[in-house]
């Protein structure tokens, strides 16, 4: 089965994921009774009431998080929220997968906001991100996702809107999207767009989550049989647009596997055969999937080498440095390109080699 989060329109937040599942059918008791368990770990926060209900959004009825709480603080430093969602995990039974993908989400908010604010992770403190609405959002989607058995699926995103303008927070105001959604988003394999509207679209505990449920990003939807559909209620309103993020559960209807690769091209028509031979073994150190040289043609008749490259994200950049600094290139042509593979495995097997001779050694 595949999973595919679609936020292109109204981008991700972490109460949208979490409506979505809800709508997608999770058991909204035990989700709720898992976020209980994890209040208790957390002092000067109460939650007066939580449900989840019905609500239209531009025409489409989806399902939001409806939520009351009492929070006597506005800041935490960030390990007590991961503290507050870790101890919780054991006592609510949740699944390793489940375990790892809640640890994962708010590793990677702590870890943004360190990085942009140049603080060890230790004394990193969340403003916006200090109330139990953190909390709420990650141990409840978590929940949703293992109630649901999905963490054994294939999950993929659309690109996400993330919005425009201008957002006003603890830190003063600053161009949309704030630094923590870039910081979390960067070298995931998630593209952004803009979206419709100056306004916040992505929140960065919407945007962790996503991250640490897949690295996959695609314009259109895979080859599937639709099953289920689940739409999570943003809070806000907007004209134009629903506020609601789509989660659609189907089957694949090939059996390849499929993902994103980056093909990196160059072409070369002043370095010699056994730089470009070296070239391709330092190349596939680097981590690239693949490497092919070609010869060519171009202007004037001039013959020259193409170098074609396909990686992944977290190698890209590294591999665009050594073809550069070894070829002498002045540009490199990148693209994201859908793959589809044949699934394999590797198997080790026993064979006996006989050998029968005649004649004298």
């Amino acid at each position: 089965m595949v999973i595919v989060i679609d936020s292109q329109i109204a981008g991700i937040s972490g109460d949208m994921l979490l409506s979505a599942l809800v709508d997608l059918g999770a058991n909204k008791s035990k989700i709720i009774r898992a976020i209980k368990i994890a209040e208790n770990q957390l002092s000067d926060s109460t939650i007066k009431n939580i449900d989840f209900g019905k609500v239209k959004k531009y025409g489409i009825e989806a399902t939001e998080l409806i939520l009351d709480i009492d929070d006597k603080t506005h800041e935490r430093k960030g390990i007590e929220i991961q503290k507050c969602i870790e101890n919780s995990l054991d006592e609510i039974g949740l699944s390793e997968k489940a375990k790892t993908f809640a640890k994962a989400s708010i590793e990677t908010l702590i870890k943004a906001e360190s990085k942009i604010h140049g603080s060890p992770l230790s004394s990193v403190h969340f403003h916006e991100a200090s109330s139990i609405d953190t909390v709420i959002d990650i141990i409840g989607t978590a929940t949703a996702i293992d109630d649901l058995k999905l963490f054994e699926d294939e999950f993929v995103s659309t690109p996400v809107a993330v919005g425009g303008g201008t957002l006003t927070f603890s830190h003063g105001t600053t161009s949309n999207p704030a630094s923590a959604i870039l910081e979390i988003l960067k070298n995931s394999g998630i593209i952004i767009s803009g979206g419709q509207v100056k306004e916040e679209l992505t929140t960065p505990t919407g945007a962790s989550m996503l991250a640490s449920l897949t690295k996959t990003c695609l314009d259109f939807y895979p080859k599937m049989k639709v099953k289920s559909i689940g739409y999570g209620a943003g809070k806000k309103n907007f004209d134009g647009f629903s506020n609601v993020l789509k989660i659609i559960q189907g089957e694949k209807t090939k059996d390849f596997q499929h993902d994103m690769v980056q093909v990196l091209e160059t072409n070369v028509d002043d370095v010699s055969g056994e730089v470009l031979g070296n070239l391709i073994e330092k190349i596939m150190a680097y981590g690239a999937k693949d490497v092919t040289i070609t010869s060519a043609i171009t202007k004037k008749g001039r013959p020259t080498n193409l170098v074609s490259v396909i990686c992944d994200s977290e190698s890209m950049n590294a591999i665009l440095e050594l073809l550069v600094s070894e070829t002498g290139t002045l540009g490199v042509r990148v693209r994201t390109s859908e793959r589809y593979t044949v699934p394999r495995t590797i198997e080790k097997i026993s064979i006996t080699i006989r050998f029968k001779f005649s004649g004298n050694l």
